[in-house]
Protein backbone atom coordinates (compact mmCIF):
# COMPACT_ATOMS: atom_id res chain seq x y z
CA UNK A 1 0.00 0.00 0.00
CA UNK A 2 1.39 3.39 -1.02
CA UNK A 3 2.28 5.44 2.07
CA UNK A 4 0.79 8.83 2.89
CA UNK A 5 3.82 11.10 2.35
CA UNK A 6 3.98 14.01 4.74
CA UNK A 7 6.80 16.48 4.12
CA UNK A 8 7.86 18.28 7.30
CA UNK A 9 9.86 21.48 7.11
CA UNK A 10 10.51 23.86 9.93
CA UNK A 11 12.67 26.23 11.84
CA UNK A 12 15.83 24.93 13.48
CA UNK A 13 14.73 26.25 16.86
CA UNK A 14 11.10 25.08 16.70
CA UNK A 15 10.21 23.58 20.07
CA UNK A 16 6.43 23.07 20.04
CA UNK A 17 6.56 19.30 20.44
CA UNK A 18 2.83 18.97 21.30
CA UNK A 19 1.99 20.85 18.10
CA UNK A 20 4.17 18.57 15.99
CA UNK A 21 2.72 15.53 17.74
CA UNK A 22 -0.83 16.69 17.10
CA UNK A 23 -0.03 17.29 13.43
CA UNK A 24 1.42 13.79 13.04
CA UNK A 25 -1.54 12.24 14.85
CA UNK A 26 -3.92 14.11 12.52
CA UNK A 27 -1.94 12.94 9.48
CA UNK A 28 -2.28 9.36 10.70
CA UNK A 29 -6.03 9.85 10.94
CA UNK A 30 -6.23 11.33 7.43
CA UNK A 31 -3.99 8.57 6.02
CA UNK A 32 -6.56 6.00 7.07
CA UNK A 33 -5.24 2.49 6.42
CA UNK A 34 -2.18 3.79 4.56
CA UNK A 35 1.09 3.94 6.47
CA UNK A 36 2.40 7.43 7.26
CA UNK A 37 5.82 8.37 5.87
CA UNK A 38 7.33 11.43 7.55
CA UNK A 39 9.82 13.06 5.16
CA UNK A 40 12.18 15.70 6.53
CA UNK A 41 15.53 17.40 6.04
CA UNK A 42 17.26 15.72 8.98
CA UNK A 43 18.23 18.88 10.84
CA UNK A 44 19.61 17.83 14.24
CA UNK A 45 17.35 20.33 16.03
CA UNK A 46 13.98 21.99 15.73
CA UNK A 47 11.00 20.78 13.73
CA UNK A 48 12.84 18.04 11.80
CA UNK A 49 14.31 16.53 14.95
CA UNK A 50 11.03 16.63 16.87
CA UNK A 51 9.01 15.20 13.96
CA UNK A 52 11.55 12.40 13.51
CA UNK A 53 11.50 11.44 17.19
CA UNK A 54 7.73 11.69 17.50
CA UNK A 55 7.27 9.53 14.40
CA UNK A 56 9.65 6.91 15.81
CA UNK A 57 7.81 7.04 19.13
CA UNK A 58 4.51 6.43 17.31
CA UNK A 59 6.08 3.49 15.46
CA UNK A 60 7.23 2.09 18.80
CA UNK A 61 3.59 2.25 19.91
CA UNK A 62 2.64 0.01 16.98
CA UNK A 63 1.44 2.73 14.59
CA UNK A 64 2.20 2.45 10.86
CA UNK A 65 4.78 5.23 10.65
CA UNK A 66 8.16 5.42 8.98
CA UNK A 67 10.72 8.18 8.48
CA UNK A 68 12.60 9.31 5.37
CA UNK A 69 15.55 11.61 6.13
CA UNK A 70 17.22 13.90 3.60
CA UNK A 71 20.30 15.55 5.11
CA UNK A 72 21.68 18.51 3.18
CA UNK A 73 25.21 17.20 3.70
CA UNK A 74 26.10 13.51 3.47
CA UNK A 75 22.89 12.46 1.70
CA UNK A 76 23.13 8.82 0.58
CA UNK A 77 22.15 9.48 -3.07
CA UNK A 78 22.47 13.22 -3.77
CA UNK A 79 25.16 15.89 -3.67
CA UNK A 80 23.52 19.20 -2.78
CA UNK A 81 26.82 21.07 -2.88
CA UNK A 82 28.32 23.38 -0.28
CA UNK A 83 26.58 25.56 2.28
CA UNK A 84 24.66 27.79 2.32
CA UNK A 85 22.99 26.66 -0.92
CA UNK A 86 22.79 22.98 0.07
CA UNK A 87 19.69 23.50 2.22
CA UNK A 88 17.53 25.07 -0.50
CA UNK A 89 18.71 22.50 -3.08
CA UNK A 90 17.87 19.68 -0.66
CA UNK A 91 14.43 21.23 -0.02
CA UNK A 92 13.76 21.38 -3.76
CA UNK A 93 14.76 17.72 -4.04
CA UNK A 94 12.40 16.68 -1.24
CA UNK A 95 9.54 18.59 -2.89
CA UNK A 96 10.34 16.99 -6.26
CA UNK A 97 9.70 13.57 -4.70
CA UNK A 98 6.09 14.60 -4.08
CA UNK A 99 3.96 14.51 -0.96
CA UNK A 100 0.33 14.27 0.05
CA UNK A 101 0.83 17.10 2.54
CA UNK A 102 3.50 19.58 3.59
CA UNK A 103 3.57 20.80 7.17
CA UNK A 104 5.71 23.91 7.63
CA UNK A 105 6.53 24.90 11.21
CA UNK A 106 7.76 28.44 10.67
CA UNK A 107 9.29 30.56 13.38
CA UNK A 108 11.02 33.92 13.09
CA UNK A 109 14.35 34.19 11.29
CA UNK A 110 17.25 33.85 13.71
CA UNK A 111 20.04 33.48 11.14
CA UNK A 112 23.18 35.43 12.02
CA UNK A 113 23.87 35.67 8.25
CA UNK A 114 20.58 37.44 7.52
CA UNK A 115 20.92 41.15 6.79
CA UNK A 116 17.24 42.01 7.05
CA UNK A 117 16.47 44.15 10.07
CA UNK A 118 12.67 43.81 10.24
CA UNK A 119 11.07 40.70 11.78
CA UNK A 120 10.41 38.02 9.15
CA UNK A 121 9.91 34.25 8.97
CA UNK A 122 12.61 31.62 8.77
CA UNK A 123 14.06 31.49 5.25
CA UNK A 124 14.52 27.71 4.89
CA UNK A 125 11.10 26.63 6.14
CA UNK A 126 9.31 29.41 4.26
CA UNK A 127 11.21 28.63 1.06
CA UNK A 128 10.43 24.93 1.29
CA UNK A 129 6.73 25.70 1.92
CA UNK A 130 6.72 28.04 -1.10
CA UNK A 131 8.21 25.28 -3.28
CA UNK A 132 5.66 22.75 -2.03
CA UNK A 133 2.77 25.12 -2.78
CA UNK A 134 4.15 25.85 -6.25
CA UNK A 135 4.33 22.08 -6.87
CA UNK A 136 0.66 21.70 -5.95
CA UNK A 137 1.30 19.98 -2.62
CA UNK A 138 -1.31 20.97 -0.03
CA UNK A 139 0.69 22.99 2.49
CA UNK A 140 -0.20 23.98 6.04
CA UNK A 141 1.92 26.72 7.61
CA UNK A 142 2.07 26.72 11.39
CA UNK A 143 3.70 29.86 12.74
CA UNK A 144 5.22 30.69 16.09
Amino acid sequence: MKPYRMLVTGSRDWDDVPGIGAALEEALRVAGPRPLLVVHGDCPSGADWHADHYARWLRGKGRKVDVEQHPAQGHPTQDFGPWPGAGPRRNAFMVSLGADLCLAFIGPCTSPRCRRTEPHPSHGASGCADLAEAAGIPTRRITA
